[in-house]
């Protein structure tokens, strides 16, 4: 009887190392990846087709839920794309508080993508180290916004308020004594920018200790060194961008390139690999971290010395303050016209791109004069890196795919959008 050879297994929904909702169909040969054809279809945002039937001011809070790890970098683009739309300008105060908070979305990215990839390969404390940082960092999203992850804070024409002069502290509870508070509020005394300055100056440190579980670690460099290998050429002809193009040796960096905000403002170095393998692009991560954090220093020493507005001053599209709407008709009007009809864009089209945590996020819009978007595209970073899964995966291991998975640093909102 002739023995069969290649053999079709499901590698996820349900494996823990698929994140949710990847269904991985593999062909084998023994345990030797033949083929890999990723499935996406079990999430269905449909973002793109809801965002025609709501107004664009209602539209804001979809963009946290695409990439529900970046939140407020994917509400980034759309704001520059209605602004581009508009010809609004955003006060400079503003521009320095939205681009302080893409670089604390980075962080908490990385975060997650670093304690899971651990976990993927092994290292199982990884995600323990990480989520320590990503507590505080999620405090200061709660901070301006009053949510952990779907801030819907950034708006059109400017960010919802300026940032809080007192941060909220911990009290004492059954669980922790007082002693144990005083240590928690340790930081938390003064503003958010004393909180944030605190977290920065910590941080480094933290980097540090990731770098000492990880970078020499030869387990950790078995699972990761020449694993999924893409050369500069073929990275660019996949479409890859952010980190996994620049894994590959191509230095390529929207905030560099086509600065948009204060990012030209900015001293940053954009961190390249050689050889565009899982380790490279581990190290290109690392090193972005310890450089978002560097821009965040830079954003609150300008935000301390620098008060000023925080939104556009034009009610037709941002909405006056709560003193002015209670005491004056016309800014009352300004309120109930806002955020019952919204706002009108003019006829045409416009497409703003970010460099967002996983690499290039790019909002097309097409108006036809109305309230709400006649047309919504989302150019999704990781669309095309799973697209080269096939492509990275032939001829590795099995347990070679986690850690391809894991370099790719997908997240399914953005990519069944």
């Amino acid at each position: 009887m002739a023995e069969i050879k290649n053999y079709t297994l499901n590698f996820g929904p349900q494996h823990p190392a698929a994140h949710g909702v990847l269904r991985l169909v593999l062909e084998l040969d023994g345990e030797v990846i033949q083929r890999a054809d990723p499935h996406i279809g079990l999430l269905h945002r449909a973002t793109e087709k809801l965002a025609e039937t709501r107004t664009f001011i209602q539209s804001l809070p979809y963009m946290d839920r695409l990439d529900y790890v970046s939140m407020m970098s994917n509400e980034h683009a759309y704001c520059l794309a209605i602004e581009k739309m508009l010809g609004l300008q955003v006060p400079l105060r503003a521009q320095y508080i939205r681009v302080m908070f893409a670089e604390i979305t980075r962080l908490l990215n990385h975060l997650l993508w670093l304690g899971a990839h651990g976990l993927d390969c092994g290292a199982m404390n990884m995600l323990i180290y990480c989520f320590r940082e990503r507590e505080d960092l999620f405090d200061m999203y709660e901070a301006v916004s009053g949510a952990r992850m779907h801030a819907a804070y950034f708006r059109p024409g400017g960010v919802y308020r300026d940032l809080p002069d007192a941060m909220p502290q911990y009290k004492v509870s059954k669980i922790k004594n007082a002693k144990a508070i005083e240590k928690l509020n340790e930081d938390r005394q003064g503003s958010l920018l004393d909180f944030i300055d605190a977290f920065c100056k910590r941080f480094p440190g933290f980097v540090d200790e990731y770098e000492t579980l990880l970078t020499d670690n030869r387990i950790w460099k078995q699972r990761t060194v020449g694993i999924g290998v893409v050369s500069p050429e073929r990275a660019l002809n996949l479409g890859f961008t952010g980190p996994m193009l620049r894994g590959s040796g191509v230095e390529w960096d929207l905030r560099k390139k086509q600065p948009y905000d204060v990012y030209d403002r900015m001293e940053f170095d954009i961190p390249v690999g050689k050889t565009g393998d899982c380790y490279d692009r581990y190290l290109v991560r690392v090193e972005e971290m310890r450089q978002a954090n560097r821009i965040i220093q830079q954003c609150s020493a300008w935000l301390r010395a620098n008060p000023g507005p925080v939104i556009t001053d034009n009610h037709k599209v941002a909405a006056p303050s709560r003193e002015s709407m209670k005491s004056n008709m016309e800014e009352l009007i300004h309120h109930f016209k806002l955020f019952t009809e919204g706002f009108h864009v003019p006829e045409g089209e416009a497409y703003a791109g970010v460099e967002h945590p996983k690499g290039e996020f790019g909002i097309y819009l097409m108006s036809d004069g109305a309230n709400k978007p006649y047309r919504l595209k989302i150019r999704a970073p990781g669309f095309p890196h799973l697209a080269a899964l096939d492509e990275m995966a032939t001829g590795h291991m099995i347990a070679d795919a986690v850690a391809v998975i894991g370099t790719m640093d997908i997240v399914f909102g953005e990519i069944d959008r």
